[in-house]
C-alpha cells in the first residue's frame, strides 16, 4: 500500500508540476504582440489565433474566457505523452482513474522519460504499449489554457478546429466516458 501511495503521489506531483510550468510560461497573447522581439512568423499566428479565438465564442457559443488568449513556449515538441496499455488479446486499454476526469484509457507525463519509464513498467506486465505524442489538451476551464509552441505553426485550418475542440471540453465533460467527450468536442470542431 505505502508503494501504491508514493507512486500515486509521485504521478500526482508531476502532473502539478507540469501544469504549474505552462501557467509560469504562459503570457498574454497582446504582450507578445507588443514585444518587439517577437518574430514576424509568431506575430502572424498569434493574430490569427486571436480571430478564431473571437469566431469561437461569437459564432459556436463556446465560452468568452482567458483560455487561448495567452502564449507559452514550453521549449519542447509535445505538452504531454500519454501511455497506452491492454492486456494481450484485449481491445480494451487498461483505465487509470483520477479525482477530475475520472476514469480514462491513458495515463499522461509531462516529461517524455517519465511515459517511456511508466511505458516500460506496463510493457513487464505484458500485453502491448503504445505512447502518443500529445500537442495540446484541455484543463476543462480550471485554468487558463493557452495556446503553446506545440501546436502554434499548424495550419490555420487546424489550428482552429484544435482550439474549438480544446475548448469544448469546457462545454460538456461526463466524468469516466472518454468517448462520450472525444465525440462531442469533435462534433463540434467540424462544426
Amino acid at each position: 500500500l505505502a508503494l501504491a501511495g508514493c507512486s500515486q503521489f509521485s504521478y500526482y506531483s508531476q502532473s502539478a508540476g507540469g501544469q504549474m510550468e505552462i501557467v509560469r510560461k504562459r503570457k498574454p497573447i497582446a504582450e507578445v504582440l507588443a514585444d518587439p522581439t517577437t518574430k514576424p512568423a509568431l506575430r502572424k499566428k498569434l493574430e490569427t489565433v486571436l480571430r478564431i479565438r473571437d469566431f469561437a465564442s461569437q459564432e459556436l457559443g463556446l465560452p468568452d474566457n482567458q483560455s487561448y488568449r495567452g502564449y507559452a513556449d514550453l521549449q519542447r515538441p509535445y505538452v504531454v505523452w500519454n501511455v497506452f496499455a491492454a492486456d494481450e488479446f484485449s481491445l480494451k486499454p487498461r483505465e487509470w482513474c483520477f479525482p477530475v476526469a475520472g476514469c480514462v484509457g491513458y495515463k499522461g507525463y509531462f516529461a517524455e522519460t517519465d511515459a517511456y519509464a511508466f511505458a516500460e513498467q506496463q510493457k513487464q506486465k505484458g500485453g502491448e504499449v503504445f505512447i502518443g505524442n500529445v500537442p495540446a489538451y484541455s484543463t476543462l476551464g480550471y485554468f487558463d489554457d493557452p495556446v503553446l509552441n506545440t501546436f502554434i505553426n499548424y495550419p490555420d485550418w487546424e489550428l482552429a478546429r484544435l482550439i474549438f475542440h480544446e475548448l469544448a471540453h469546457h462545454v460538456a465533460y461526463v466524468k469516466d466516458d472518454s468517448e462520450f467527450n472525444e465525440s462531442f468536442a469533435t462534433a463540434v470542431e467540424k462544426e
